[in-house]
């Protein structure tokens, strides 16, 4: 069987989050305080692309859980963002795949994960499709009035 670079790269980011004491800089800590996206896939063309996102999160069931993830530019414009209807108390972390992204090869965006009851996390991975999307911090207040911008979640289902 054939693996892809995609596939590859994204084998390996979740291979080194889920190493345990390895002191390597790609490993993440589920945090009490937030969501952080602990790796970032991609297919498609200019102007259509899916994501992968993978997220570490404190969730406890409906009363906190990752509730969405988007993507952004650094100015606050929201361009795309996958609603989470349920908790992932058993899952950490968790992968969901969303689309399309409208995005050109060389437009930076952010990629972040929110908690409905804590905000969102600080940290993300940060790119292009061009130079790729790494892991990267950012102020959790960055653009914090997309928590008003549409779609939102209408409640969790667990």
């Amino acid at each position: 069987m054939k693996i892809s670079n995609i596939s590859a790269v994204f084998f390996t980011s979740l291979m080194l989050s889920a190493c345990d004491g390895t002191g390597a800089s790609n490993e993440v800590t589920i945090q009490t305080n937030s969501a952080s996206i602990s790796a970032v896939t991609f297919t498609g063309e200019p102007g259509n692309y899916n994501f992968s996102v993978t997220i570490a999160s404190p969730d406890t069931g409906c009363e906190q859980y990752a509730d969405w993830w988007e993507v952004f530019r650094s100015d606050g414009t929201l361009i795309y963002r996958r609603i989470l209807a349920h908790s992932h108390v058993d899952e950490q972390p968790f992968t969901r795949s969303g689309g399309p992204v409208s995005i050109l090869n060389d437009e930076e965006i952010i990629v972040r994960a929110h908690m409905n009851n804590l905000g969102y996390g600080t940290e993300v991975f940060k790119g292009s499709i061009n130079q790729g999307l790494i892991a990267d911090s950012i102020d959790k207040d960055l653009a914090s009035e997309l928590t008003m911008t549409a779609p939102l979640p209408n409640g969790c289902a667990f």
